[in-house]
């Protein structure tokens, strides 16, 4: 049984530090899409938040090594948790590629940073919030984990709140070469991207709008800057580090938490 959570809250662009955009995260928009005028004072954060439900644990899986020559699409290593993905993927309305991306950077995660924690629950959590899982308007992911409309957030040109950002990639990978816009499924901003671009799959190309990437790249991100993720208050520094609204980071939560508690419940009926 799949749970439909409220996501209307102010959103900063992912990992850029100091500099806030506010905009807005509702329902299945992208959180870049909605503006926000003026920024809401916020309480400070409780001094501990716990970890939300780290959800029915990915199995063992090869985590692809770097330097790994490019593999074709159905080498993809994500394929490793079909089965996984495929026994929660409906219940949890979570896209099969978009659950086998999380797990898969989860598991990445404890190879690179053993001690780290991240759980696939939190990714999936930031997954919803951003673009509801690569579907934001209408878009579909496909088999290898891309979108089928590309996710591109309001052009960063100081207007109506917004905080301008003028280009850095030449409109590479955002499409404009007059402003910088939050990009894929995950929303990074191209210099957020230059500094923690991965490629997950092994196709031979960091690609921010490949939801595998993404989550890798995000993983990275909160793994650098939590430490320990098991650790309360490390974990909500690394949230409102990614993203310093604490209205964010209670969303992320809350989704996590679902998606961890749904899994385990799911996981049990299915042991029956």
């Amino acid at each position: 049984m799949s749970q439909q959570l409220s996501t209307c809250r102010p959103w900063r662009l992912a990992g850029v530090v100091p500099i806030i955009a506010l905009l807005v995260s509702c329902g299945s928009e992208p959180s870049s899409s909605r503006q926000q005028t003026q920024p809401s004072v916020q309480a400070d954060p409780p001094t501990a938040v716990a970890p939300p439900d780290g959800g029915v644990t990915p199995p063992p899986l090869t985590v692809l090594p770097a330097g790994t020559p490019p593999l074709p699409t159905t080498e993809r290593p994500q394929l490793q948790l079909e089965a996984w993905s495929e026994s929660m993927s409906d219940e949890l309305n979570i896209p099969r590629a978009a659950l086998q991306a999380y797990g898969y950077a989860a598991r990445a995660a404890e190879a690179s940073h053993p001690g780290c924690g991240l759980t696939w629950t939190t990714l999936a959590g930031i997954g919803a919030i951003e673009s509801s899982h690569g579907r934001f308007n209408g878009a579909r992911l496909d088999e290898t984990g891309r979108p089928s409309v590309p996710i591109i957030g309001l052009p960063l040109d100081g207007s109506h709140g917004v905080k301008r950002i003028d280009d850095t990639d030449g409109g590479l990978l955002d499409g404009d070469p007059v402003f910088d816009r939050a990009i894929g499924p995950l929303q990074f901003i191209p210099t957020t991207w230059e500094r923690w671009a991965a490629d997950a799959d092994g196709d031979g190309v960091a690609d921010p709008h490949d939801i595998d990437d993404a989550a890798l790249a995000a993983a990275q991100y909160l793994c650098t800057v939590g430490g320990d993720m098991n650790d309360p208050d490390r974990f909500w520094a690394a949230l409102l580090d990614y993203n310093e609204s604490h209205d964010y980071g209670q969303d992320v939560l809350d989704h996590a938490d679902h998606y961890g508690k749904t899994s385990r419940t799911l996981s049990a009926e299915g042991g029956r």
